[in-house]
């Protein structure tokens, strides 16, 4: 007998996706176990990689005076696809003496973007005609905080970023190369902590490759760090060397890190391992961790932003219905009541 013409369907569509499964499997096994040693960034083009990555040892942690983070958050209030209301802000903390002395949440701004919005966001100080989104807003706050933590920093102090020293491209070129300019002047290293890094070797991620090969060279407990490249000559990049270190011997993972081209990396690498020590997540500064926490735009903060916005629609006369019709979630709807 026969089976039903839609059983056969999805038998024949099973076997489909497994074929396809296990083509990209076997794609993916080459790159993995590939021996291509050629390093790139997919998701940049300026910069300009070491011949040979070699791991080196990294020294004891040292104690700065004072260790400030900066990181960002962002979220998406309201939706009506052409018009969107978000809110974004920057935080700001200071570690002295293994103690939190500074714990700042920044204002929260809100931000009106679409096409109803003639012009787009107002921001007088980004060049002529740069499309305006919710990441180039966040980036541009941060940076003003990171500006800001290097004006109160003391001398041999560290001011950490979340990410990576390589701003937005529609932020005026001479913003982080003015703010590494004035860190240097006042004696305050700065540094970028990137969690997730698209570094690549041979397709393959590069760091996860480079913590294989630093174990078998040195041992499962040792911190190590990697030059991996510099900024090419001519880019619109500001001046810059990145690394990758480990930067506790009970980290799992390493990180990129960025650096000013002028730094010495051993001695600042040395300087944030000594606040890379947290038992939750060891490897990963900790004050970039508070910054993280206090920056963040959890879902209550949304839903009372929404609520504010909601009521300031009310008084200015948009009735119920039509902020009903302009913002619900039709998708999500479906979803529920399918």
């Amino acid at each position: 007998m026969s089976q039903p013409a839609a059983t056969l369907d999805r038998v024949t569509i099973a076997a489909a996706e497994r074929d396809s499964l296990s083509e990209v499997a076997g794609r993916l096994a080459g790159i993995l176990l590939g021996r291509d040693r050629t390093v790139s960034d997919p998701s940049a083009s300026e910069l300009e990689f070491e011949p040979v990555l070699e791991p080196r040892r990294l020294e004891a942690p040292g104690r700065p005076p004072e260790v400030w983070a900066v990181d960002g958050g962002q979220a998406l209030v309201a939706d009506a696809r052409c018009l969107q209301v978000f809110v974004t802000r920057s935080a700001l903390v200071c570690f002295r003496d293994g103690r939190c002395v500074v714990e700042e949440e920044g204002p929260l701004h809100a931000h009106l973007l679409g096409t109803g919005e003639a012009g787009g966001q107002r921001t007088p100080d980004l060049p002529e005609g740069a499309p305006v989104d919710v990441n180039l807003l966040r980036d541009r706050e941060e940076w003003m905080a990171v500006a800001a933590a290097v004006d109160r920093a003391v001398p041999g102090s560290v001011v950490l970023v979340d990410g990576d020293l390589v701003p937005d491209w529609r932020i005026p070129a001479d913003v982080v190369p003015g703010i590494i300019e004035r860190a240097v002047a006042r004696g305050v290293s700065l540094a970028a902590v990137t969690k997730h890094s698209s570094l690549a070797r041979g397709g393959a991620p590069l760091i996860g490759q480079l913590e294989l090969e630093a174990a078998q060279l040195f041992g499962p407990r040792t911190r190590w760090w990697v030059p991996v490249g510099r900024t090419r000559e001519g880019s619109r990049w500001p001046d810059l060397q990145v690394v990758v270190a480990r930067l506790d011997p009970d980290a799992r993972y390493a990180f990129r890190v960025d650096l000013p081209s002028g730094s010495d990396p051993e001695a600042v690498l040395t300087t944030v391992a000594g606040v890379s020590d947290d038992a939750g997540f060891p490897g990963y500064p900790y004050p970039l961790s508070v910054a993280d926490r206090l920056a963040a735009c959890p879902g209550w903060l949304r839903a009372e932003t929404w609520l504010a916005l909601d009521e300031a629609l009310e008084q200015a006369g948009v009735s119920a219905e039509t902020r009903e019709r302009a913002f619900d979630d039709r998708h999500r709807m479906m979803e529920r009541h399918g």
